[in-house]
């Protein structure tokens, strides 16, 4: 379906902006190392990432994605986790194919853009520099920067309210369930694409408006139509 050419877009970072993957999963075993726990491969570490540092944690320590760990033991690794990534958040990260390109132009067109994510805000700068990407973005919302984080939709609804713009005009592009319920509930549409982290399931489930496999294909989206 064509979607309404927004004024303000926000994005996600992991699975959307940025294959994080890499950098996830080597700090999380190694903090799983430290405290003599199971590590994991790097693909069954995808399916638990979305939601979080303190989910992905509980999740590497249950081997489920519900199930909460011991408090004293999630702390201990939380903190290990914190000090490697701390170290290098963007050791092996890099942003997904088109990203750049999309971002100049959307940039290019006076389309406001800004991250909202659940990683924690100390991470969030450091990965859009190493990366080349921070000067697209005119706000930074973490998992850690407001009260609530996503699905809720008060993490849009502050962007919005900042630059001063309707919901029905503002755009949420992201890869999870959560990107798309914090859209609906704040009013915003929802572009999804098809190569995130949505814990192994497909992404189309979730009725998102539109699903894309490149940022260049979300320029063709719009009507009227940037270029």
């Amino acid at each position: 379906m064509a979607i309404t050419k927004p004024e303000l877009i926000l994005l996600d970072l992991d699975g959307t902006l940025v294959d994080s993957i890499a950098d996830l999963a080597r700090c999380l075993n190694l903090a799983l190392t430290d405290h003599e726990k199971c590590t994991y491969d790097i693909e069954k570490i995808r399916d638990w990432v979305g939601n979080g540092i303190d989910k992905l944690i509980h999740r590497s320590l249950t081997n489920t994605m519900d199930n909460e760990a011991d408090m004293n033991l999630h702390a201990k690794v939380k903190e290990s986790f914190m000090n490697y990534y701390r170290i290098a958040p963007c050791e092996l990260s890099d942003c997904y194919p088109g990203v750049r390109e999309g971002l100049s132009t959307l940039k290019a067109n006076n389309i406001i853009l800004g991250v909202v994510t659940n990683k924690n805000e100390e991470f969030v700068e450091p990965i859009l520099e190493k990366l080349g990407i921070n000067m697209h973005m005119s706000i930074i919302i973490g998992g850690n920067t407001l009260k609530e984080r996503k699905p809720h939709p008060l993490p849009l609804l502050h962007a919005a309210e900042v630059f001063n713009k309707q919901p029905a005009a503002s755009l949420m592009i992201g890869d999870s369930v959560s990107d798309v319920n914090a859209a609906r509930a704040a009013g915003f549409q929802i572009v999804c694409v098809s190569y995130g982290y949505n814990h192994g399931q497909s992404i189309q489930d979730t009725a998102p408006d539109a699903v894309i496999d490149s940022f260049l294909e979300l320029l063709d989206l719009f009507e009227p139509a940037i270029c």
